[in-house]
């Protein structure tokens, strides 16, 4: 069994790549023979970030790691207590995990294979807003952090809480997508507006305001539209949009049957 690589980018001494590995041929049993089976069938294959480390440093998700090679030491960077409670905070209010463990030194970093799904974005010292759980790993120059919604509707109304997760400075990021990449739209607005029915909107950057606002200008036309609030972005940037995540969310609760009636998400999460 072997395994591909789908996707590389190198930063400043450090390399991440997606690798893929071929179809899994080693079952035991009938049950999860067949299972693979079907696998192979739908083209699911088993991915594994890898991480190669020259002299240099990376942050992860906690709980990634899967196994390590060379002269690498980890440090969970807490910071002092002030340090401990600003992460403490941001673990609150994004979901996302208190310590984000920083390994540094020379080798090699095997991250948890998974069939998820994965994209890096290298930033220039700039920032972008991303969905909770969409942190994987990054170059330790990378600050994650939480940011806040800059008025009460994005908050109560948008499905996105009031905090997000927020990745700011210069270095690569690796994103786990909730769906493939090939099924992101990412859209460049110049000053211009983005309306979104839903809450697929996973990443954005520049200077975009997000705001929750109704479909039209009355409530009685937003009632009668069936449409309700939608989630607006604003200004010059960009914007990742994931429209097939609601789908996958509707097959894995009730199948094909589920999909005869699409209907609409009226802003609200399956």
């Amino acid at each position: 069994m072997g395994r591909n690589s789908i996707l590389k980018m190198e930063g400043d001494n450090v390399t991440f790549e997606v690798l893929e590995y071929d179809y899994l041929r080693g079952s035991r049993d009938i049950g999860s023979a067949l299972g693979l089976f079907y696998m192979r069938e739908a083209n699911i294959k088993l991915k594994q970030v890898k991480v190669i480390l020259n002299n240099a440093s990376v942050k992860l998700e906690a709980g990634a790691l899967h196994f390590l090679k060379g002269n690498i030491e980890m440090d969970s960077k807490v910071g002092g207590m002030l340090g401990l409670g600003k992460k403490l905070f941001t673990s609150k209010v994004t979901g996302e995990t208190v310590f984000k463990p920083v390994y540094r030194g020379s080798g090699e970093i095997h991250l948890e294979p998974s069939f998820g799904h994965y994209d890096m974005i290298k930033l220039n010292n700039e920032e972008i807003i991303v969905d909770d759980g969409l942190f994987y790993a990054c170059e330790d120059s990378i600050e994650v952090g939480a940011a806040m919604q800059k008025n009460l509707s994005s908050a109560m109304l948008g499905n996105e809480g009031l905090f997000q997760t927020r990745l700011k400075g210069r270095g690569i990021v690796v994103l786990e997508l909730p769906v493939p990449q090939d099924e992101i739209i990412k859209y460049t607005l110049n000053n211009e507006t983005l309306k979104v029915d839903g809450s697929f909107a996973i990443l954005r950057k520049g200077s975009i305001e997000f705001t929750v606002e109704k479909s039209s200008k009355s409530l009685i036309s937003s009632a009668t539209s069936g449409e309700g609030f939608l989630n607006v972005f604003r200004g010059t940037g960009e914007v990742w949009l994931a429209p097939t995540q609601s789908i996958y969310r509707k097959l894995a609760i009730s199948g094909l049957y589920g999909m005869t009636n699409p209907g609409g998400s009226s802003n609200t999460k399956e």
